[in-house]
């Protein structure tokens, strides 16, 4: 049977669920490291570091990896990393003696899948015919499938802990490494357009001196920061600040997030022809914004988890959007363009959960509580949005003066 480039929409929408199972298993899985093998506030924040570092330096690399090796070839050793990473985590723990080493190792290998999923994925789908739709479409219904991961992730793997417990949790990385290794093999076989030469597409250096694009890096690094700092700590957030049971924390936390957040990228999808990017960066700013306000002064739990909530509606467009904006702005910059910005973005989700971890370790080790410690993480993360916002406005008026 021949294949269409609907199977490779498919195969990218899948690519972006199992960016979601990467970013997203381990921080449900915070409070097991915690009580199993003893691992301090300021280690697992290094776990998150560690992830995010190691994407940012895929990042980087893959800028001159583009040009080497072919997009199937690097878009297959992604899924593979990735499914090896998984399986990794679940079973390193248990035949080292440093667990903690062990985790360290798993996150390494599947962060360089996942970083290449992030600047591969992306052009892919944007040299895809249109087929009726625009380009900023496109762009947020690939995004919004990294939501219905994220929530996937979260509802089966809280189930699978509510109801088998936390002594056989190493069975679930080895479940989730199943979904890479599968679309490894479709993205052997689905069509992709080829990419123009290296001489037809725009000198990074050029990009970089375009007005603008600054910029753009600053709202990509602020989108990854907005995003996965509440998406990393809410499940922990939730059980050890606001004193819920996991199964209610990540449901009404972290899952209801990644749902609105796609909920949020899927109506953008429908109405991109008709909204203006710009205004719905400010807009979505400013609710992220207050979001973080309301977790970190807010004693209310169900209020501290609607924020949590309502923070996955805030970022919906932060990502996706600032990618369409610079792919419509910047129509030469290739993978390479991509690949910086992506780079943007994962140096924000690296700085954003990591400094909100260390600020909590901080205020534990001055006499504070798990929810005081908790939430002056966040109250220092408010600087993200509100960047962001300021940075959205400022590209505006940019985009005026042109």
């Amino acid at each position: 049977m021949k294949l269409t480039y609907k199977t490779t929409a498919k195969a990218c929408y899948l690519g972006y669920i199992t960016q979601a199972a990467v970013n997203n298993l381990a921080p449900l899985l915070f409070i097991v490291f915690n009580t199993k093998y003893g691992l301090s506030y300021d280690l697992i924040s290094v776990l998150i570091l560690l992830n995010f570092i190691t994407q940012l330096a895929t990042d980087a690399l893959s800028v001159k990896l583009c040009h080497v090796l072919s997009t199937r070839t690097l878009v297959v050793s992604a899924h593979i990393m990735c499914a090896a990473g998984l399986l990794m985590m679940g079973v390193l723990p248990m035949l080292i003696p440093v667990p903690f080493a062990g985790l360290c190792a798993a996150v390494i290998i599947y962060a360089v899948g996942g970083g290449l999923i992030e600047v591969l994925v992306s052009p892919i789908i944007e040299a895809l015919p249109e087929d009726g739709r625009n380009k900023a479409a496109a762009m947020s219904l690939l995004h919004s499938f990294y939501c219905w991961g994220q929530a996937a992730v979260i509802l089966l793997s809280t189930g699978y802990i509510a109801f088998f417990g936390d002594g056989i949790w190493y069975l679930l990385p080895m479940f989730w490494a199943l979904l890479p290794a599968a679309n490894a093999i479709l993205f052997t076989k689905a069509p992709l357009v080829p990419e123009p030469p290296p001489s037809e597409q725009s000198k990074l250096r050029s990009v970089f001196t375009r007005k603008g694009f600054i910029l753009i890096m600053i709202l990509m690094l602020c989108a990854g920061a907005c995003e996965l700092t509440i998406s990393q700590w809410s499940s922990m957030f939730a059980q050890r600040g606001l004193e819920v049971t996991k199964a209610v924390g990540d449901l009404l936390g972290p899952c209801l997030f990644a749902l609105l957040m796609g909920g949020g990228r899927l109506l953008n999808s429908l109405l991109a022809h008709k909204i203006n990017l710009y205004a719905v960066l400010t807009a979505s700013g400013v609710l992220c914004a207050a979001c973080y306000v309301t977790v970190s002064l807010s004693d209310n739990a169900l209020l501290s988890l609607t924020a949590c909530a309502v923070c996955g509606l805030s970022v919906a467009v932060m990502w996706p959007g600032t990618f369409s904006l610079a792919a419509e702005k910047y129509k030469d910059g290739g993978t390479g363009m991509f690949g910086i910005m992506a780079l943007c973005g994962d140096l924000g989700c690296a700085s954003g959960p990591f400094l909100a971890g260390m600020i909590c370790d901080t205020a534990l080790s001055s006499g504070a509580t798990e929810a005081e410690g908790m939430r002056a993480g966040f109250s220092l993360a408010l600087i993200f949005p509100i960047l962001l916002t300021v940075g959205a406005i400022l590209l505006r008026r940019t985009g005026k003066n042109n």
